[in-house]
């Protein structure tokens, strides 16, 4: 099989899909975000799958303002299309932690947070996420919003430290949970490069539906968005 990301979406359609994006998503991306999706695929290729698709970033951005987040974090940045969604949706005060082992694709992103002027609310720790989360943790940090986009196997250990971080009330979005539609697929139809983040969210969800500590919602945008609210 190939090694190639298949394209996000759990549309059956490819029509329907091109539909909502050219008629509600593509109109309304900021232009930034626009270069910075044409940047990133002439730079990486195929690994532009790993970026967001364009109707996930306008409903995080709603989101955002819907939840009036001030204090956000993001775990998995690659070269940020996410973030400067976040960065944008936030007011003028508003701060971003941002974690991701791979400075160099962050790097590549932060050129067009400081053209929209919005790199000041961002601050990127280049480390390992459960390194840095343990020391929010015992630093007694608290955040309105958190977005995991990064290492799917962790999934089941980053909430664990997401629910210390993450006000009541708060929301925690967790990215590709249906796992480009592979949740549904027989083990041997999956790329071998993608198996073991497909099983690991196929645990995590079963997991994630019977936590009494939050209230859920499987979104299918992208290939899946699962939103958690902590209730204690």
């Amino acid at each position: 099989m190939s090694d190639e990301i298949p394209p996000k979406g759990i549309l059956k359609s490819e029509a329907l899909r091109q539909y909502i994006l050219e008629t509600s998503a593509y109109p309304r991306e900021h232009e930034l975000l626009k270069e910075l999706r044409k940047v990133t695929e002439e730079k990486f290729g195929n690994l532009i799958e790993m970026v967001i698709p364009v109707d996930e970033g306008i409903f995080l951005s709603m989101l955002l303002k819907i939840i009036n987040a001030k204090n956000t974090l993001e775990l998995g940045v690659f070269t940020g299309y996410s973030l400067l969604t976040t960065a944008l949706a936030l007011p003028e005060d508003g701060r971003i932690t941002a974690i991701d082992i791979d400075k160099e694709a962050y790097e590549v992103g932060l050129e067009f947070m400081k053209k929209a002027g919005v790199d000041h609310k961002i601050n990127f720790i280049y480390c390992d996420g459960l390194e840095v989360l343990d020391k929010l943790v015992k630093d007694n940090q608290e955040f309105d919003f958190i977005f995991a986009d990064a290492d799917k196997p962790n999934y089941v250990n980053f909430l664990e430290r997401f629910l210390k971080l993450v006000k009541v009330g708060g929301i925690i979005a967790f990215d590709n949970t249906l796992w480009f539609s592979f949740v549904v697929e027989e083990e041997d139809n999956v790329p071998e490069f993608m198996r073991e983040s497909r099983a690991a969210l196929i645990e995590f969800n079963k997991k994630l539906a019977l936590d009494p500590r939050v209230e859920i919602s499987q979104i299918s945008v992208g290939d899946g968005l699962t939103l958690c609210r902590r209730l204690v």
